[in-house]
């Protein structure tokens, strides 16, 4: 069995879908517009098969995970992938670079990985990680 995709709702369909296409290699489609329900979304997928699914549809309540120490039960990131540590460093300073905040590292984990936490443009959680080599 595979997770086959993870869902975000956003007011801002068009920018969080540049985000994922951008610093992600994400690859879109084309946009799903059901004007009766007023929603519309995209599916980004990744080289692995995995994909995200950004919608967008009014009343929708705000997200509340927007800083460092906010947590909350269910949900709280998703985590991207890459092939070494130099990978992950290089990341980190791309997203800093462009205004990302970086919450944690890159940092040596307790577990045995290399990350560094960001949020998207929802404020969203992200981690990218790889496994730590000495």
């Amino acid at each position: 069995m595979i997770l086959e995709h993870a869902a975000i709702w956003t007011r801002q369909l068009e920018t969080l879908k540049e985000f994922y296409v951008t610093y992600f290699n994400g690859v879109a489609n084309n946009k799903y517009i059901n004007p009766a329900k007023g929603f519309e979304s995209y599916f980004i997928s990744f080289s692995t098969g995995a994909r995200l699914e950004l919608m967008q549809r009014a009343a929708i309540p705000e997200n509340n995970n927007d800083t460092v120490n906010v947590q909350h039960l269910g949900l709280i990131h998703l985590a991207f992938g890459v092939n070494s540590m130099a990978e992950v460093d290089e990341k980190a300073e791309q997203l800093r670079a462009a205004g990302f905040p970086i919450l944690s590292g890159p940092r040596k984990t307790g577990d045995g990985y290399y990350e560094f936490e960001t949020l998207d443009p929802d404020n969203n959680r992200l981690e990218v990680s790889t496994r730590w080599v000495d």
